[in-house]
């Protein structure tokens, strides 16, 4: 197909849990088509009707991946492959966390402020109904809406939205979740760490605690080590020179130095080329999207064709 197409073998891995019937017992136009569409779109970044006519109507490609973003087909997809390398034991579980900076295009800008609203199921109709997601992340209704409700905030890159995620140790993109663009790195490590769910294929929880958590200075506050440690994960994370004063002024009451192995460190490199292949889409590059959830599938659909390909 060109331009992020899906092969015969990765089409073969996500038609059996793709939705059968259609909206109100009708029947959907041919998935793969439209997916392949989807792609093309987030691959190029192109308008919607500027999309090829061998995918079909715009319109359905575009209504099928916003709904798709609503009802979280997306999530279950990326969540069947991980769950897939898992059984196969393809994940390296020492993981790394950052964020990346994305800048919205002006379209982005103009959301409506409403009150939340419950989301509809899967098949329901997918009506617009703006501010119901405040935190992007995991389909939850909160409240607020505007432009902190939509991730979207002014930083020092302008306009922006802000990727915050875990990469496996093979540069895969294990959780994300977003945030406007100028909140900080380092109160989110518990919100995207508790993101992490790999289900298992027989019986068992979902695993959803890496063997090593690998990071940089942003995330070196005490209660990010509180809460690794409170949940037995091991973590390599440098400290800041003014902790390190400051934890020596204090003398014998300003605790042990953290431990840090510097070439465990190395490792964090993953997060930073993950990141580099998500923005290979352009779609993920730069935000068009004025809906945080919309945008959030976006991301989580370039997810699952970098698990698919790598």
């Amino acid at each position: 197909m060109g331009c992020g197409g899906l092969t015969n073998g990765e089409w073969d891995r996500l038609e059996l849990f793709l939705p059968r019937g259609g909206v109100c017992g009708g029947r959907w136009s041919d998935h793969r088509r439209v997916v392949n569409g989807v792609l093309y779109r987030v691959r190029t970044g192109v308008q919607w009707r500027g999309l090829p006519e061998r995918f079909g109507p715009w319109e359905t490609v575009c209504k099928r991946r916003r709904r798709w973003s609503v009802d979280g087909t997306w999530q279950m997809l990326l969540s069947r492959v991980q769950a897939a390398e898992g059984a196969a034991d393809g994940i390296d579980w020492d993981v790394s966390v950052d964020s990346t900076a994305v800048r919205a295009h002006q379209h982005a800008a103009g959301a409506r402020k409403a009150p939340p609203t419950v989301v509809p199921q899967r098949g329901g109709a997918a009506r617009d109904e703006p501010g119901r997601f405040g935190t992007a992340e995991t389909g939850r209704p909160s409240g607020g809406g505007g432009q902190v409700g939509e991730c979207l905030g002014r930083s020092r890159g302008g306009f922006t939205t802000k990727i915050n995620l875990v990469a496996d140790g093979r540069c895969r993109p294990l959780a994300f979740v977003l945030t406007p663009g100028h909140y900080g790195d380092g109160p989110q490590l518990e919100r995207v760490l508790q993101q992490v769910s790999v289900p298992r294929t027989g019986v068992g929880r979902p695993r959803a605690r890496p063997d090593q958590v690998l990071a940089d200075k942003a995330y070196t506050s005490r209660r990010n080590r509180c809460y690794l440690r409170r949940r037995g994960i091991p973590h390599t994370i440098p400290e800041r020179l003014e902790q390190q004063r400051h934890r020596k002024n204090r003398g014998s009451r300003g605790g042990r130095p953290t431990g840090f192995d510097s070439e465990r460190y190395k490792k964090r490199n993953t997060v930073e080329r993950t990141i580099n292949r998500l923005k290979s889409f352009r779609a993920v590059a730069t935000r068009y999207e004025k809906r945080a959830y919309i945008y959030l599938g976006t991301v989580t659909l370039a997810a699952l064709v970098i698990w698919l390909r790598t």
